[in-house]
């Protein structure tokens, strides 16, 4: 019932000030200005290719002083979109999750999806903005049972479990799944990432130590890396290559979360990211 990853809502401390940062690294515009009675919260709400970045700055007491207060700046909830949000309502509702509504959108909390609070819009179309071409996963980090997250995540939202692909990283000490929402056709997915190493063994396996379940990350792709790496470099803001050598990267990157406002933010060139999610025959050469 899920369509695509749409958005993701982000603490901030100041909004305009957020809003300059993601212009300036990835030629995000804004799109319009909305409150949230739900999140209490003033948002700045951006256009990032084909996706949307809500920069949520509180107003008053609420879930997003909360999570400014408890965590600084970062990412505030997952946020999917499907093209029948009264059927996805019932369905939740019917499950005994009933989720909250506000200003077209639904909520769900934190406490009950393995440390994920998502926010579900109705699927609109949108044109592309800037050289990133869209959102496409979300990445919660478990220290519970990954399977038992993908039963739930297949559960609420129709999820088919057998188009899943399952993952594996020696590298960054993690295993799970990723719940493709409608392969081959699109990338979309939530990552679930049981942490297997020690807490000290990698950035992930630090963050779940200290949060256990919850949202670490998300990723994009993007129809001109080197466009989005030139962005990075022209601002001194602090990445990390996929590859060796910097220079000569041009398959994708990690930007750190002290250049955007506490969000980890995965970029992959246009189709890379088939070669981890059970489609790698899709995988375009690299220019």
């Amino acid at each position: 019932m899920l369509d695509r990853v749409d958005r993701v809502q982000v603490a901030v401390a100041d909004r305009a000030r957020a809003a300059r940062t993601y212009r300036t690294l990835l030629g995000a515009e804004i799109a319009r200005e909305e409150p949230s009675a739900y999140l209490r919260a003033r948002r700045t709400i951006l256009a990032l290719g084909e996706s949307e970045v809500e920069l949520c700055e509180p107003d008053g007491e609420g879930r997003a002083a909360d999570a400014l207060r408890s965590r600084g700046e970062g990412l505030l909830s997952a946020g999917v979109c499907t093209s029948r949000p009264d059927a996805l309502r019932r369905r939740l509702t019917g499950l005994g999750c009933p989720p909250a509504e506000d200003g077209g959108q639904l909520y769900l909390e934190p406490e009950t999806n393995h440390g994920l609070r998502f926010v579900i819009s109705p699927t609109r179309p949108r044109s592309r903005v800037g050289p990133v071409s869209f959102l496409y996963e979300v990445t919660n980090t478990l220290r519970s049972d990954w399977r038992r997250a993908a039963a739930q995540v297949a559960a609420m939202f129709g999820l088919d479990p057998a188009r899943f692909s399952a993952i594996h990283s020696a590298r960054f000490g993690y295993e799970g799944t990723l719940t493709l929402f409608n392969p081959p056709e699109r990338l979309d997915r939530i990552e679930l990432s049981q942490v297997t190493a020690d807490a000290s063994a990698s950035a992930m396996a630090r963050w779940a130590g200290k949060h256990g379940d919850s949202l670490y990350m998300c990723y994009c792709e993007t129809h001109d890396l080197p466009a989005v790496i030139a962005r990075l470099e022209g601002a001194g803001a602090r990445w990390t290559p996929r590859g060796p050598d910097p220079a000569r990267e041009r398959d994708g990157l990690w930007v750190h979360p002290a250049g955007l406002h506490g969000v980890l933010l995965g970029v992959s060139r246009t189709t890379l990211s088939w070669g981890w999610s059970g489609h790698p025959e899709l995988v375009l050469p690299t220019p």
